[in-house]
């Protein structure tokens, strides 16, 4: 009898043995399933966005060059009507993560810049010029670096970023709430994410 009593007690014992590896294994298991989603998912999401514009410039293009003094001056002048598509973009496929299985962590570490794209196509309108100042190479580069200048200056007042920037928490936010779902925490350089309202939070210290 007492060796009956034993050898269920043996039995049992390695029964629990057994389960106890199989539910580590099976907990290792998941974990690592967790991770190769979230990664996943993430690339996923790692798609570009984009806002895009259109903005017109009225460019007085005028220079003139003194000839035997400032008695005789020949001039040259335009007037250039430029239209440009403008887009702001963040590229996700950039951003730099880690996986931390053991703390069950998804660190973000950074973020790419945001990149302003300007398309202008110049049209020139009443060009005219003395016949010792003609228009070359240089006065073209010179118009095109002034008018993207203005456009620049004229995109940075605008809508354009903030919306791209508003577009970019969206995204950020689908990593929040696929790793809330699945038990586990989203940090942004050590800071960890509470709530979606967290994202906004931390707006001005991810983007530039």
């Amino acid at each position: 009898m007492k060796k009956f009593v034993a050898g269920v007690l043996i039995t049992l014992a390695v029964v629990l043995i057994i389960r106890s590896c199989n539910d580590g294994k099976e907990d290792q298991s998941i974990l690592e399933e967790n991770s190769m989603l979230i990664q996943q998912e993430i690339t996923n999401v790692s798609k570009l966005i984009v806002t895009e514009g259109h903005f017109a410039e009225v460019y007085n293009y005028k220079d003139s060059k003194e000839l035997f003094g400032p008695l005789l001056r020949a001039e040259k002048k335009a007037l250039v009507v430029v239209n440009a598509d403008v887009t702001v973009a963040y590229d996700l496929s950039k951003i730099e993560f880690e996986v931390d299985q053991a703390t069950k962590t998804v660190k973000i570490n950074s973020i790419p810049e945001a990149e302003i794209n300007l398309n202008p196509d110049f049209e020139y309108y009443d060009v005219t010029a003395d016949y010792l100042n003609q228009f070359d190479a240089a006065d073209y580069n010179k118009i095109k670096k002034t008018v993207k200048a203005s456009l620049m200056k004229k995109v940075e007042a605008s809508a354009l970023r903030s919306n791209a920037e508003n577009r970019l928490i969206s995204e950020l936010q689908k990593f929040y709430i696929l790793t809330n779902s699945m038990g586990w925490r989203l940090t942004y350089q050590e800071q960890t994410i509470e709530s979606l309202e967290g994202l906004q939070g931390i707006k001005p210290a991810i983007l530039p």
